[in-house]
């Protein structure tokens, strides 16, 4: 079997990076940007950074900004419509999965309308085109929405999130300027890290995983157990640590999927709105536990990039639970809740076991989850 990666054409890293959005625009001869960013980022300033730029260069634009933390079907539409209505050619999205998210399914419907519905998206979509043009700006260092193949999307009416896999929308240009990230707070930084620890570590541990992906995913758990508690504090060099490990996930993870801490995240976004990056800390250790039997020596690698010591003198029972204990240090040490018993409502557990087993991400798991496997993860946790 062949594996398959695909990356952005171009992206830039570093401080002062989104200088470089003109120059790209104007190289590939776009002619009006139709920017998606999210109310407060407006609010505060962080998208001005990017529009400053276009208005110092000339370069026309549209600013789209009805996206909700967990973007819907109507956020969608509705920007599909303001598309149309613009007279853009391009997209460039400013923020963290949400807008990124919005802009690649604004971007996809509009070159294949015949999945203007939205909901056609769901899983692999058949789709013959490529999205329109979409420029990444991240403003959190977590989703690496910049660089995967993936987005996700909320059903209000039916109360799920559905997880959208297409090549066609991988943004064309990715810009990855720590500057960009400085103004997030503490809590957005320690929850939007621990997501990126996620992606690095299930990708590390999914079926699909290989030594490339590897490669990718081992770094990223390294940089991102370094930095994020410094990113945390707002230091320089936490902002750049993580700004670059969460990318270096996502270049792994978005080629290889992911697995159940995912699925049961997805659940929690669509019942109770939980922010992802904090459901996905909250799952992660419990999850690594019950995967543990079926990752081999894998976990001793993932110890050993989050700074544990003395690994090579570990029982295999020792390392896996030295692993476990890693993450959840590093998710207590930057405010992370430690249980879901302010957020699960025992009634709705049944409906959320079947989300999660219903996800796209679930059979990248290692081991594979029964509906009463998932049940009682959650149940774990109450």
């Amino acid at each position: 079997m062949a594996n398959r990666i695909v990356l952005n054409e171009t992206s830039y890293h570093g401080a002062g990076a989104i200088a470089e959005i003109a120059n790209e625009a104007r190289a590939r001869s776009f002619k009006k940007a139709f920017v998606c960013s999210d109310p407060d980022l407006i609010r505060f300033g962080v998208t001005k950074k990017v529009t400053d730029v276009l208005d110092e260069a000339g370069l026309a634009y549209e600013i789209y900004s009805d996206i909700k933390p967990n973007p819907t079907i109507e956020n969608v539409r509705t920007g599909v419509a303001a598309f149309k209505a613009s007279g853009a050619d391009y997209l460039i999205a400013i923020g963290g999965g949400s807008s990124m998210d919005t802009a690649k399914a604004i971007g996809i419907i509009i070159a294949n309308p015949e999945f203007e519905d939205v909901r056609s998206l769901e899983g692999v979509a058949p789709t013959r085109n490529p999205s329109i043009p979409i420029i990444a700006v991240p403003t959190t260092a977590g989703t690496a929405a910049e660089v995967t193949i993936n987005y996700v999307i909320t059903d209000v009416e039916k109360k799920r999130k559905f997880v959208c896999v297409d090549t066609h929308d991988i943004p064309v240009v990715a810009v990855i300027d720590p500057d960009m990230m400085e103004s997030m707070p503490k809590g957005l930084t320690a929850s939007t890290g621990m997501d990126a620890l996620t992606h690095a570590i299930e990708g590390y541990i999914t079926k699909g995983a290989w030594e490339m992906t590897d490669m990718f995913h081992l770094k990223a758990i390294e940089l991102i157990s370094r930095h994020l508690r410094g990113a945390c504090e707002n230091t320089k060099e936490g902002r750049e640590g993580m700004a670059l490990g969460q990318y270096i996930a996502g270049m792994g993870f978005s080629n290889v999927g992911l697995g159940i801490v995912h699925s049961m995240a997805h659940a929690l976004g669509a019942v109770y709105d939980t922010p992802h990056g904090v459901a996905n800390a909250i799952l992660l250790p419990t999850v690594m536990e019950y995967n543990a039997p079926c990752t081999g020596d894998k976990y001793k690698d993932i110890a050993i990039a989050m700074g544990v010591q003395g690994t090579e003198n570990m029982s295999q029972e020792e390392y896996r639970r030295a692993a476990v204990d890693a993450v959840k240090k590093l998710s207590a040490d930057v405010g992370i809740p430690a249980d879901l018993k302010a957020i699960v409502k025992p009634e709705d557990v049944d409906f959320l076991a079947q989300s999660a087993m219903d996800d796209a991400c679930r059979p990248g798991n290692p081991k594979d989850p029964t509906f009463e496997d998932i049940k009682a993860l959650y149940q774990s946790l109450m």
